[in-house]
C-alpha cells in the first residue's frame, strides 16, 4: 500500500469489512457533528454537512446514526464536545505523516498515536516539521467511467478548482480549502459521483520505500493509527514501488 497513492487508499479503505464498518460510520458521526456544530443541521444551508450526507449514503449509514450525529451538532441531544487535532510525525524509513483526530480527550489522544509511532519505529514531531511537505488542499477523486475529462475540467474550474488531474485510475480535482464545499455541490449538481472527496494533506515531496520490510511496518503503522476511535484521517508520503508494493498486500 503506498500512502502517497490515493487511489490505493481508497480502494483499500472501500474494502471495509464488517468489522470495520462501526469504526467507518464513528468517524462520520463525528464529521456530521461538527459540520453541523459549525454550519446548522440544513443541509441546504450548510454544503459541508450536505456532502458529507452523500458520503454517510454511500457507506450505507443508517438513517438514525445520521439524525442523532446531526442533533448532537445541533444541540437537540446531549453530546459529548469533540476537538479537532493534527498530529506530525515521523514512520519508518523518514517517512512523513500528517494525522487528523476528532477527540473529546485530548490527553488520551496524544498518548494513543505517540505510543503508535514509537511501536512501529517513528516518533511525533512538532507543529510545522512535516506539514511543509504536503499540499493542504480539497481533493476529490472522479472515476473515469463517471464522465469526460472536458465535462469534468468545465465544471471544477467554474466552480474555482485549482486543477484536474487525469491519470490511469481516474481525475482527481484539487481546490482551495474554502472553496471546497462549492466545488463538491457543483460535482453534485452535474451528477458526477465521487470515489472520495476530502480536505487532504498531498504530499509535495516523497519518499521511496523499496525495503519490504520497512514497508510492512509502515502498513501496520498506517492500520493501527486508523482503527483508533479518535483518529479520522491518516496521510502520508511514502512511494512504494509495484513489487514492493505487491509483496505487502
Amino acid at each position: 500500500m503506498a500512502g502517497h497513492n490515493k487511489w490505493s487508499k481508497v480502494k483499500r479503505l472501500k474494502a471495509v469489512t464488517d468489522a470495520r464498518k462501526g469504526k467507518v460510520f464513528s468517524r462520520l458521526s463525528r464529521d456530521i457533528t461538527l459540520a453541523a456544530k459549525a454550519g446548522g443541521g440544513d443541509p441546504n444551508g450548510n454544503a459541508r454537512l450536505r456532502t458529507l450526507l452523500l458520503k454517510a449514503r454511500d457507506a450505507n449509514m443508517p438513517a438514525d446514526n445520521v439524525d442523532r450525529a446531526i442533533k448532537k451538532g445541533t444541540g437537540e441531544l446531549p453530546g459529548v464536545v469533540f476537538e479537532e487535532i493534527t498530529y506530525e510525525g515521523y514512520g519508518p524509513g523518514g517517512v512523513a505523516f500528517v494525522v487528523k483526530v476528532t477527540t473529546d480527550n485530548k490527553t488520551r489522544a496524544a498518548q494513543e498515536v505517540r505510543s503508535a509511532f514509537a511501536r512501529h519505529g517513528g516518533n511525533l514531531a512538532s507543529t510545522g516539521a512535516v506539514a511543509f511537505q504536503f499540499l493542504h488542499a480539497g481533493q476529490f477523486l472522479v472515476a473515469k467511467e463517471t464522465t469526460t475529462e472536458d465535462k469534468l475540467m468545465e465544471i471544477a474550474l467554474e466552480a474555482g478548482a485549482d486543477d484536474v488531474i487525469a491519470s490511469e485510475q481516474g481525475f482527481e480535482i484539487r481546490c482551495a480549502i474554502n472553496l471546497f464545499d462549492k466545488v463538491a455541490h457543483a460535482l453534485e449538481h452535474a451528477g458526477i459521483k465521487t470515489e472520495n472527496a476530502e480536505i487532504a494533506y498531498i504530499p509535495t515531496t516523497t519518499v521511496p520505500v523499496n525495503d519490504v520490510a520497512t514497508a510492512q511496518t509502515l502498513t501496520k503503522l498506517h492500520d493501527v493509527l486508523e482503527e483508533m476511535d479518535d483518529v479520522q484521517h491518516v496521510f502520508s508520503n511514502e512511494e512504494l514501488d509495484e513489487a514492493t508494493s505487491a509483496a505487502v498486500q
